[in-house]
């Protein structure tokens, strides 16, 4: 099985698309991509002895579009992977020019072509994936301000375009992991734009959307005013993951302490962004029970009043009652022939005492209202007092998150120092080694030199023993 590795052409004026078609799709011919270690393999097909894997059987190993989707999946592990460690070891944000980050966008770009269903337009043939990355905004209502902010970029004429301003947003925001898992996750509005066989319909999708957990940790400042994103050519640059494995052994351990330090300010970070979020939901709800409250206590005091009303309205009542009754008394006392306005009389004491009557049950159910709001009010009193406890806990427990997270960046930037004093050392001995080496050679030099001598005065000495006798 050997390993192949793609030979560079220096690109030429006369290079037409074709060409550029041509070395874009080789991935999806006649090689197949493997990571092994720090390696990128090539391995072509007609080398490679498929053996079929202990996965489903219904698979064809030699099956081209799941060795696609195979390849894409270890490109973009690689490109992830590369991405991280170059920006870390850079240690400043990244802008529009940094070759690994051109790289990335590339392979994504290439991830989500592969399986696109091809749509029949009056102009011809069109094969874009923006169509799939705006249903982002219709799962994720957040995401409509990246939309909105294509939409509104100048310059920006083809689907193409837009898709990769996307792209680039989507990371800036430190949300494209979040974006990928959520449509992928509705394979059922993926297979308007995907065949079936497509990579963003298969495992490997996910495993990708997975992998891009890992960029929140880098810092992006992408400028596209004045960037062609319509007409570049995306062509995966293999060059940049040939790596050389005599110098991966020197810095294993800096590295494994690297990946742990990142790996805890990354469960810091994201369980600062959930206890943030906690907060925040912890704050509205403080704010709708204190607007609730106000509201309550508005309602109270409108009760207070209404009671207040409705007990002048009795006294009142009482006062005509207590007056009727005198009239009354007073009609007896003079004559009867008056026997039309006594029943008059009579008729309006009765309304009078109805009317009385209607008015005390009101002013019970009033009552029984205004109680039962006192006691309510006591209630959301202690839920906004347990609320404000609680939210003063998570503030303390955001602000030790806050200092841990200070402490593993401090760690991290001590590693990478660390790190970077050993490899000069190693620089430094391998010099020594090399200087002692030519020293080396030299005395062996001098040595047979010296014997050399050495036999010729043994031979002269001889020479004149034998004279002299």
């Amino acid at each position: 099985m050997s390993d192949l590795t793609p030979q560079s052409e220096t690109p030429t004026p006369t290079t037409d698309k074709i060409t550029q078609a041509a070395r874009e799709t080789i991935y999806l011919c006649n090689f197949r991509v493997s990571v092994d270690g720090e390696w990128l393999c090539l391995r072509e097909l007609n080398d490679i002895s498929l053996t079929p894997d202990p996965e489903p059987a219904h698979e064809d190993p030699k099956d081209p579009i799941a060795i696609e989707r195979l390849n894409l999946m270890n490109m973009a592990k690689l490109s992830i992977k590369g991405l991280i460690e170059s920006a870390l070891n850079l240690g400043r944000t990244l802008d529009s020019d940094y070759a690994p980050l051109q790289q990335f966008f590339v392979v994504m770009e290439h991830c989500l072509k592969h399986g696109l269903k091809t749509k029949k337009t009056f102009l011809g043939q069109n094969k874009s994936f923006w169509g799939a990355l705006e249903l982002v905004e219709k799962l994720t209502p957040e995401a409509g301000e990246i939309t909105a902010s294509v939409k509104d970029l100048p310059g920006l004429k083809t689907p193409l375009g837009r898709g990769r301003a996307w792209l680039r947003l989507a990371l800036m925001q430190k949300k494209l992991s979040d974006y990928m898992k959520t449509i992928i996750n509705r394979k059922d509005l993926l297979s308007e734009f995907y065949e079936p066989n497509a990579l963003m319909m298969e495992e490997e999708g996910a495993v990708i959307a997975g992998l891009l957990v890992g960029l929140n940790v880098i810092d992006a400042n992408l400028c596209m005013k004045g960037e062609d994103l319509d007409s570049q050519v995306g062509v995966i640059d293999f060059s940049m993951y040939l790596k050389d494995g005599g110098h991966s052994s020197k810095s294993a351990e800096g590295d494994g302490q690297i990946t742990a330090i990142l790996d805890q300010k990354n469960y810091v970070e994201e369980l600062n962004r959930h206890l943030s979020a906690s907060v925040n939901n912890l704050q509205a709800k403080v704010d709708a029970l204190e607007k609730s409250n106000t509201k309550l206590t508005e309602e109270l005091a409108v009760a207070n009043n209404r009671i207040i009303t409705l007990q002048e309205d009795v006294e009142r009542v009482k006062e005509e009652s207590s007056y009727q009754l005198e009239s009354r008394k007073a009609l007896r006392s003079d004559s009867a022939p008056n026997g039309q306005a006594l029943g008059e009389t009579r008729k309006q004491l009765k309304e009078e005492t109805l009317l009385r009557l209607d008015v005390e049950k009101e002013l019970e159910v009033q009552i029984g209202m205004k109680q039962e709001m006192e006691l309510s009010m006591k209630m959301l009193e202690k839920d906004i007092c347990e609320k404000q406890d609680a939210l003063v806990e998570l503030r303390a427990q955001l602000d030790d998150m806050r200092v841990i997270n200070q402490q593993l960046s401090h760690k991290s930037q001590c590693a990478d120092a660390s790190s970077k004093q050993k490899s000069e050392a190693i620089t430094r001995l391998e010099e020594k080694i090399n200087q002692m080496t030519g020293t080396v050679k030299q005395m062996e030099t001098s040595e047979k030199h010296l014997v050399k001598q050495a036999r010729n005065l043994n031979s002269a000495a001889g020479k004149l023993l034998q004279l002299q006798q």
